[in-house]
C-alpha cells in the first residue's frame, strides 16, 4: 500500500503525478475563466472528502490493524501514504498471562469488570472458549457489574448477551476511574482489560482506594516483525519528508519513541513532531504519550479512522501550505508538489526545499550559498554552485509558467513577488 517519497526517485516526480493533476485541473479552467482575477483568493480549499484534499501531502501510517483501510482513506483525497506498522499483537490463545488471570477472575465473583475495548473483550471470551472456559467466563461476567470504556466496548459487551452498566461520555480510562473512585472501593474485586499496555496509574489508584485488582492482559502489542519502515518513517519525520504521521494508537506512539531513542535520535523525533509535521492521533489515549512530552497533536472530534482522515484533510490544506503569488501566478507549495493557478505539480526533493526556501523570503534575494544548505544529501563545495543552478533549472520547468522564479546576477534567486507570502 505505500507509495515512495520523491526522496527515494530523486530524477523524477512521483508517477501519480497525472492523476493527481486531473482532480485538479476542472477547478483550474473555472479559475482561469474568472474575469476578476482573483482565482487564489475565491478558490475555496478543498472539502475534507474531496478527491483532492489531500493531493501533495504525505503521511505516515503506524496502524497494523485495519491499516489498508486507514490507508485508502487517505488515498482517496490523494495522498502519498507511507506505511510502517509499528507494532502487532500476540494471539490471544498464545498468551499464558492471559490464561493465568482468566483462572485467577474464575476463583470468586467479580463485582466490576473495566472493558476498555471491543476487539480485547471479544479475544477474550474468544481465548475462553479455546479454553473451555467460556461458560463460566460468562457467567462471572453476568453476575458483574460491566463497565466500557466506550460505544465499541460497550457494543462487544451487547453482541455477547451481557448488560453494560455505564459508559463514559468521553471514551476515557481517566473517566471510569474517578467514576470507581467516587463509590466505596474496600473489598471490592475489579477485573480490569488492558488494551495493549500496563495501566499502572489507573491500577495503582483502584488498589490505594481498597480494591483487589485483576489485570486482564487481554491482547499483547510486541514490536512489528520487520523494523525497517519504521526506521526509514522516522527519518523521514525528521527531515521533513512527510507532513503528518498518524497514530490509531498509544502503543504505535510509544513504539516509534522506542525505536527513535534506540537510534539516538528521539529527541529529534519530538523536535519534528513539534514543528512541521503533524502529530495525528484518533484520541485522547493514544495522544497521551505525546502531549505528555509537550508535543501538539491534531485529534478529531470522534475516535473513529474516518474522522481521523476527515481531521487531516481539513489540516493539512489550511495549516500545512504556502500561498504566495509570484510572476502574476497563484501559488500553494505543499507537502512534496506545488499548486500553480491550480494545477498540481509534483516536485523532486531538490528543487521543492530550494522552492520553499525561496518562499520563506517571497521578493528577496537568497543567495546561492543559502540554498545550497537545503539541497538534500551533501554536496561537495566545488559542485555545489552547479547543483544549485541544476535545482533551479529543474525547478522552473516543473513550474511550467515562466517568470516565476527571477536570476538576480551576481546575488541568487528570488521569487517574483510584490508581497509576503501568507501561511
Amino acid at each position: 500500500m505505500s507509495a515512495p517519497l520523491a526522496a527515494e526517485d530523486p530524477d523524477r516526480p512521483d508517477e501519480r503525478a497525472a492523476e493527481d493533476q486531473a482532480r485538479l485541473h476542472g477547478r483550474a479552467a473555472e479559475d482561469r475563466a474568472r474575469p476578476d482575477g482573483r482565482a487564489a483568493e475565491d478558490r475555496a480549499r478543498p472539502h475534507e472528502t474531496a478527491p483532492n484534499a489531500l493531493s501533495g501531502f504525505t503521511v505516515g501510517v503506524t496502524a497494523t490493524r485495519r491499516r489498508e483501510e486507514f490507508g485508502a482513506l487517505l488515498e482517496r483525497r490523494g495522498a502519498r501514504v507511507v506505511s510502517a506498522p509499528a507494532i502487532r499483537l500476540v494471539p490471544l490463545a498464545e498468551d499464558a498471562d492471559l490464561l493465568a488471570a482468566t483462572r485467577h477472575s474464575l476463583e470468586r465473583p467479580l463485582d466490576d469488570v473495566v472493558v476498555t475495548t471491543g476487539v480485547g473483550f471479544r479475544g477474550w471470551v474468544a481465548a475462553a472458549e479455546g479454553w473451555g472456559l467460556s461458560g463460566e467466563l460468562v457467567a462471572q461476567l453476568a453476575r458483574a457489574r460491566l463497565l466500557t470504556r466506550g460505544p465499541k466496548a460497550r457494543g462487544a459487551v451487547r453482541a455477547a448477551g451481557l448488560d453494560d452498566h455505564w459508559t463514559p461520555s468521553t471514551d476515557s480510562c481517566k473517566e471510569v476511574k474517578e467514576h470507581l473512585l467516587a463509590q466505596d472501593l474496600r473489598g471490592r474485586r475489579i477485573a480490569v482489560q488492558l488494551h495493549g499496555e500496563p495501566l499502572a496509574d489507573f491500577v495503582a489508584d483502584l488498589r490505594g482506594a481498597g480494591a483487589e485488582v485483576i489485570e486482564i492482559p487481554v491482547y499483547r502489542w510486541l514490536p512489528y516483525r520487520d523494523p525497517s519502515p519504521l526506521r526509514r518513517l522516522i527519518t523521514q519525520t525528521i527531515s521533513g519528508a512527510v507532513d503528518a504521521v498518524a497514530f490509531t494508537s498509544a502503543p504505535a506512539v510509544h513504539a516509534m519513541l522506542a525505536a527513535a531513542r534506540a537510534e539516538g535520535v528521539e529527541e529529534a523525533l519530538l523536535n519534528a513532531f513539534g514543528d512541521r509535521v503533524v502529530a495525528a492521533c484518533v484520541g485522547p489515549v493514544t495522544a497521551e504519550p505525546l502531549v505528555s512530552r509537550g508535543v501538539p497533536t491534531l485529534q478529531p472530534e470522534r475516535s473513529r479512522l474516518g474522522s481521523l482522515a476527515r481531521a487531516l484533510a481539513r489540516h493539512l490544506p489550511e495549516h500545512g501550505v504556502t500561498r504566495v503569488v509570484a510572476g502574476g501566478h497563484h501559488m500553494e507549495i505543499r507537502g512534496h508538489a506545488v499548486v500553480v493557478d491550480g494545477e498540481l505539480r509534483p516536485l523532486p526533493p531538490a528543487p521543492m526545499a530550494v522552492l520553499k526556501r525561496l518562499a520563506d523570503k517571497p521578493g528577496h534575494v537568497v543567495s546561492r550559498t543559502d540554498l545550497r544548505t537545503v539541497l538534500p544529501g551533501s554536496v561537495a563545495r566545488d559542485s555545489a554552485e552547479h547543483a544549485v543552478e541544476m535545482a533551479i533549472t529543474r525547478l522552473r520547468r516543473a513550474l511550467g509558467p515562466g517568470g516565476i522564479v527571477e536570476t538576480v546576477v551576481k546575488r541568487g534567486y528570488r521569487l517574483a513577488c510584490s508581497h509576503e507570502a501568507h501561511q
